[in-house]
This record gives C-alpha cells, sequence and structure tokens, in this order.
C-alpha cells in the first residue's frame, strides 16, 4: 500500500511539474510577444505613465554592462508648473549627492523625458563639479533629441564614464 502511495504521489508530484512547465511556457510565450509590441513616442507630454514605458523600453536596450542589481532611473517632467519644477529640483539634488559621494562601477543611471532640453539641463547641471575619472565603470544612458546631445556628452567625457546618448 506504501509503494503505491509513494508512486500515485510521484506521479501526481510529476504531472504538477509538467503543468507548471506547460504553464511556463505560456507565460514566457506572452512575455515574449508583450516585449516584441515596440511603445512608440507618447505626444501628450504630460501622459507620464505612457513616457515611463516608453523611456523604460529604450532603457532595456542599452542596459549591457550593467553588473549592479538594477539601474538607477530618472524620468525628468516636462512643464514649468510648479510640481514639474519642484519634482526637477528633487532629482537635480539627488543627483548631485550620488555624484558628490561616488557611483560604484557597474552601475547605470538613466535620464530622459518629454523635454529634452529639461533632460539635459538637469543631467548638465548635476554632473558639472563631477571629478575627472570619477565615474570609471559607470553607464551613463541619456535619453534625448539630437540638438541636446553635444552638451551633455561635453559634461559627461571627463568623467570616464561610458556615455549612450540615445535619441529619441
Amino acid at each position: 500500500m506504501r509503494k503505491l502511495t509513494l508512486i500515485a504521489s510521484a506521479l501526481a508530484l510529476t504531472g504538477c511539474l509538467a503543468l507548471s512547465a506547460c504553464n511556463n511556457e505560456g507565460q514566457d510565450g506572452q512575455q515574449q510577444t508583450q516585449q516584441q509590441a515596440q511603445v512608440t513616442k507618447p505626444s501628450d507630454p504630460n501622459d507620464s505613465k505612457a513616457w515611463n514605458a516608453y523611456l523604460g523600453q529604450i532603457m532595456q536596450k542599452n542596459m549591457q554592462g550593467m553588473s549592479a542589481p538594477q539601474p538607477y532611473a530618472y524620468m525628468i517632467p516636462a512643464g514649468d508648473s510648479d510640481d514639474a519644477k519642484d519634482s526637477r529640483d528633487r532629482q537635480l539634488s539627488n543627483v548631485q549627492d550620488i555624484v558628490a559621494r561616488g557611483v560604484l562601477p557597474g552601475n547605470l543611471l538613466a535620464f530622459g523625458g518629454p523635454d529634452s532640453g529639461k533632460t539635459a539641463d538637469l543631467v548638465t547641471t548635476a554632473f558639472k563639479d563631477a571629478k575627472p575619472g570619477s565615474l570609471k565603470g559607470v553607464i551613463i544612458v541619456v535619453i534625448g533629441d539630437k540638438a541636446d546631445e553635444q552638451r551633455v556628452s561635453d559634461v559627461l567625457k571627463p568623467t570616464d564614464a561610458t556615455v549612450r546618448y540615445v535619441q529619441m
């Protein structure tokens, strides 16, 4: 009787594992389909959910070389409302503190937002006082317009960070 119970238990466990594997394959297929669907650049600068999805997609494609457990992403809000200005000021202060303390190699910092100029302003201000060579091994991804690329690159180049400027 014990043997029969053990065999039945083993068969049930095997069936569960097989069923679980089948379910996982279906989920993997769904995830691959969702990953393949490209998110297009949002037209509404105030749609933060759409912008997060769009910028997140770009960031995911530029994570090679990162060895830290997670990237540090900053979505720079557009607009000139008090809330948008306060948010940018808080982010600027946060990034300046991080740059002053130092960032370990293997980390990835990503910056992007609906207004490329405001993103470039934040990045150039936050990194202008970084010590030469202080970010060697750090990856910095900036998502913006071609018009802002040079000024961002000029500020980041002395830090020795790996800079990836991705055009929107």
